[in-house]
């Protein structure tokens, strides 16, 4: 049964401020905990290393694994859809209520079953990231997801009209969780989970590349990124903080901005590689 390392930091009131200190430690989920939050991570290295800046800087934190079941069970109390214009992310226990289109378009619903691990599409960055894809003329593109954790991007993308969409993720476990996630969505087509780390995307290209990370991430691979972009396609950049915006965009230099969206104090950016651009990739 899987366990995962969580850190319970006092001070609930400092909520938003506890998540923006501990995003360079790729967090992946984040519950309440009685007078605290309990923020999930990937590896215990992660979470050892959060613990240690977060009491240099006077919280008060404790460490625990948690099982994945256990906290599953409990979210089925508390977890229900989210919908981002006509894109509703749910788990899979929700009663389908089909929503109205907002658009000329139909609604489209993805059902991402929760794990502590990955993201079910209520962090603020993810609803971006779903608000930009459906900014962007997905109908008959590829799509690389970078970072894909629940692979939730590359399903909707998929659900939205791309005919192809590959979540790429360095975490075994996530792609076994993408992996399920996409046998609960039958009707989305074209979309393939591998494992793999960004410094090394093997010249792969897409219309569309999503990277929903950590800004120092963004900065230090916006090389690669932007190789991975064809031109005239675009890229979606999330996980930055408002005031990251400027140094990931600088990162950027060259692509235009052609969207941006901010949520409490989190940003996204979709930016478009002009064709003659060779820049860096």
């Amino acid at each position: 049964m899987k366990e995962w390392p969580a850190l319970d930091v006092r001070g609930f009131e400092w909520a938003d401020a506890i998540l923006a200190f501990v995003d360079d430690f790729s967090p992946t989920a984040v519950d309440s905990y009685e007078s605290a939050i309990r923020i999930f991570f990937s590896t215990t290295e992660q979470r050892n290393a959060a613990q240690s800046a977060l009491q240099a800087a006077g919280f008060l934190t404790a460490a625990h694994e948690i099982c994945d079941d256990d906290w599953a069970r409990r979210s089925q109390e508390d977890l229900g859809p989210v919908t981002i214009g006509r894109v509703t992310v749910a788990p899979p226990w929700a009663p389908s209520h089909p929503q109205p289109a907002t658009s000329t378009q139909p609604p489209a619903t993805v059902i991402i079953q929760p794990s502590m691990g990955f993201g079910t599409g209520h962090h603020a960055t993810t609803r971006l990231c779903l608000a930009a894809l459906q900014e962007i003329d997905l109908v008959g593109a590829s799509v690389l997801d970078l970072g894909t954790g629940s692979g939730v991007l590359a399903i909707a993308a998929s659900l939205l009209g791309a005919a192809q969409a590959v979540g790429i993720d360095s975490d075994a476990d996530a792609i076994d969780s993408a992996r399920q996630n996409l046998a609960l969505n039958p009707g989305a087509h074209g979309v393939t989970f591998a494992i793999g780390e960004i410094e090394n995307l093997d010249r792969r290209q897409a219309d569309l590349v999503t990277a929903n990370l950590t800004s120092a991430l963004l900065v230090r691979a916006a090389a690669r990124l932007i190789g991975a972009v064809r031109p005239c396609g675009k890229l979606i950049v999330s996980g930055l903080l408002v005031d990251e915006r400027r140094a990931v965009l600088d990162a950027f230099e060259g692509l235009r901005p052609i969207w941006e969206g901010r949520e409490d104090e989190w940003v996204a950016v979709a930016l478009h590689r002009s064709p003659n651009d060779a820049k860096r990739s």
